[in-house]
């Protein structure tokens, strides 16, 4: 894959460069991630935060983890596609959420977290690192 890869909302009122690899790419099963992608788990690949540029403006909500610490999602205004969250505890990486990615063919996670929430039916493929709650 050549970098950099270009990503936007649905709209096209932000969009991005990522210009390096993502750090890791993972699943996440928790319930709100649930409710957050209308699906069994969300993907999130963690990024540097020095590695993306972003154009047009976000707007931003907030809430609190299960384990305390607050996690900020950025949105777009428009059509409130959620492009990545990140915790203001460590704000020089991003989880930025791939599907938005013009290319996503790297987007293949190989760690799944919260799997005590995950749905029944849905098999973790073989080999993957996997957390029962966050690591």
């Amino acid at each position: 894959m050549n970098y950099p890869i270009g990503g936007s909302c649905q709209c096209g009122q932000v969009s991005y460069k990522l210009h390096e690899p993502p750090i890791a790419i993972a699943a996440c099963h928790c319930k709100q991630c649930q409710k957050l992608s209308t699906s069994a788990f969300s993907i999130t690949a963690m990024v540097d935060s020095k590695a993306i540029e972003i154009e047009g403006e976000l707007k931003e909500w907030s809430r609190l983890a299960d384990s305390g610490n607050k996690t900020v999602a950025k949105l777009c205004p428009v059509c409130s596609n959620h492009i990545y969250h990140f915790s203001p505890n460590h704000p020089d990486k991003i989880m930025l959420k791939p599907s938005t990615l013009d290319d996503t063919s790297i987007v293949h996670p190989t760690i799944h977290v919260w799997v005590q929430e995950k749905q029944d039916w849905y098999q973790i493929p073989e080999g993957a690192t996997v957390f029962d709650t966050q690591p």
